[in-house]
């Protein structure tokens, strides 16, 4: 496993992290016991990955609770990161559609409370927004309370990861402005390289580190999904439309060819490509077993995508239509 400092901190995180929303909700697919959730917590560790990305809103707290229960007796070797802004304290069932946001500074302090509980720690490597938008980016009380966490050591930095789906460009840019902010969390793959790229260019400029989510395209970059392929409605997946199903798996066909002659199936082609690239932190693939856990690891190696290769998927990816992003509505 090779690692990388975090942004403009001294922290070092694996080069694959662990996304631990999947191993507290069940939507990619599979509902992952608890018990089978500590037994990948503690894999991905016995494989090099330090570095674990969590939220409270995944499945109400529970996923910082396992990463708590697991880690308890080892929190020095271990990277926490984990996110607030959700209200869902009156939600009964964490679904697809947004919930309530909160970032005031009384539900500010209370969420880290909560999490740090949960996480049996008394600090936090790394706390952020969860998909806030343009206003509360541009809002210096939000980042004047965090920069008080960072001041009493409760937290020693903070992103702001963008969602949900892909787009929130001017939400990323302007979140880098923020002198103390260390990293973004954004949706970048082989596939869906925009505003990735852009996001990429200005955190290279700033030191920020990007925290890469969803790598493998919803599953199409896996090997795992096809044409016919169908979501039941609770999976993540259901809300992408079956036109895009149809273009991205031809899009795979045409890159297939360079991943070939790397000796690299898609998949680890994809998270190469993304390994590759100058400022990103960490890549955190959808894991839902141990084994998945072990494969991921793995693509760490030390090998990368060549110049000339790099440079043949983004005329390939420039060629490819573009679209939609979403963004923060503007307030008249």
């Amino acid at each position: 496993m090779k690692y990388n400092k975090l942004g403009k901190t001294d922290i070092e995180v694996s080069e694959v992290g662990f996304g631990a929303w999947a191993i507290a909700l069940d939507w990619w697919g599979k509902k992952i016991e608890e018990d089978e959730a500590k037994r990948m917590l503690k894999k991905a560790y016995d494989v090099g990955i330090n570095f674990f990305e969590t939220g409270d809103l995944y499945g109400k707290g529970l996923s910082e609770k396992l990463i708590g229960e697991v880690f308890k007796d080892m929190r020095d070797e271990i990277v926490i990161s984990s996110k607030y802004g959700y209200d869902f304290s009156e939600v009964d069932q964490i679904g697809h559609k947004e919930l309530p946001q909160n970032f005031s500074e009384d539900f500010t302090r209370i969420a880290l409370k909560n999490s740090l509980e949960r996480l049996q720690t008394d600090h936090l490597d790394m706390y952020g927004l969860h998909n806030p938008k343009l206003n509360k980016i541009r809002d210096d009380l939000i980042f004047k309370v965090l920069d008080s966490f960072v001041e009493d050591q409760s937290i020693k930095t903070y992103q702001v990861a963008l969602g949900p789906a892909i787009g929130w460009t001017q939400e990323g840019l302007e979140a880098m402005d923020r002198p103390n902010l260390s990293a973004v969390q954004t949706v970048y793959n082989i596939l869906e390289q925009t505003p990735g790229n852009e996001l990429m260019k200005k955190a290279e400029e700033k030191n920020v580190g990007i925290l890469v989510r969803v790598p493998e395209a919803s599953g199409i970059l896996t090997g795992k999904v096809n044409a016919d392929t169908k979501f039941d409605d609770n999976d993540h997946r259901s809300v992408r439309k079956r036109e895009w199903l149809k273009a991205s798996l031809e899009k795979v066909e045409q890159f297939k060819p360079i991943a070939q002659r790397n000796g690299l199936n898609v998949t680890e082609f994809a998270m190469k490509y993304m390994m590759t690239k100058k400022g990103f932190a960490t890549v955190l693939p959808t894991m839902i077993s141990e084994e998945e856990v072990v494969n991921y690891a793995e693509m760490s190696d030390g090998k990368y995508i060549s110049d000339s290769d790099m440079k043949e998927v983004e005329e390939l990816y420039n060629s490819w239509p573009s679209y939609e992003l979403k963004a923060t509505v503007p307030v008249n």
